[in-house]
């Protein structure tokens, strides 16, 4: 079951309903381990922020202490949930207690897991390191109208900083129109809108490129500068 054929998915649609104008990309800022930062976040215009539940990654937020606070962003924002290799019932545990609206799957998950959350009511995507035009052939086998590409990181699973090749990027959108396309990768407020000029993705997301220094903590003035560059496009 796809996201546009289950009404009662929880959770603030803001992030997955289409945009209001053509061209307008929504903006995913990820890595969020700080709940004022969060907050920030939200009062500046983001449309979903992501929080990263790998213990490995650099801006790991474990779920104890997001039980502390995420359910108080409830109906504000989109909550996006990152998962490396996480098992389904971990996933389902922060789906089903109200702390994520939606699973974002970055490791080596099968499709039927994805297929398996999509059927359970829950918003859940995909999201894949791309090389080369093989990732793309892999992707087709994902259900779901959402899927996210990021740059090649096969031991980080993201937030490198690095940036990925927006040709491809381009072709999956190309390839599926109907696919809300989230644009990952070395995205930052300089370079952010040539990419969707170039990609013209449903979204964009980003973690290292509104930090000044520490992974998980937030610089207020680049986010502003990053979603001030993606709206400036309109």
């Amino acid at each position: 079951m796809s996201e546009e054929m289950n009404p009662t998915m929880p959770g603030s649609p803001t992030f997955f309903e289409a945009a209001e104008k053509t061209g307008a990309a929504k903006v995913k800022l990820c890595g969020f381990t700080d709940p004022g930062e969060a907050e920030g976040a939200i009062e500046l215009g983001a449309d979903a922020l992501g929080f990263n539940f790998w213990p490995k990654s650099k801006r790991y937020l474990a779920p104890v202490a997001a039980r502390e606070w995420l359910p108080g962003l409830a109906g504000k924002i989109t909550r996006v949930g990152v998962f490396v290799n996480a098992s389904e019932p971990e996933i389902l545990a922060l789906l089903e207690d109200g702390l994520i609206d939606a699973a974002q799957l970055h490791g080596d998950e099968s499709p039927a897991l994805v297929a398996s959350l999509l059927e359970r009511g829950h918003r859940a995507f995909k999201a894949l390191g791309v090389k080369d035009g093989s990732q793309l052939e892999a992707a087709a086998a994902f259900p779901g109208d959402t899927l996210l590409l990021d740059a090649w990181a096969p031991v980080e699973r993201g937030g490198t900083g690095e940036t990925m090749d927006w040709a491809l990027g381009r072709e999956a959108v190309t390839h599926w129109p109907d696919r809300r396309i989230i644009l990952a990768g070395g995205l930052k407020p300089e370079n952010v809108a040539a990419a969707i000029r170039q990609v013209r993705p449903f979204a964009v997301d980003v973690a290292s490129g509104i930090e000044a220094g520490t992974p998980g903590r937030k610089d207020p003035d680049l986010m502003a500068a990053f979603l001030r560059a993606v709206r400036e496009i309109g």
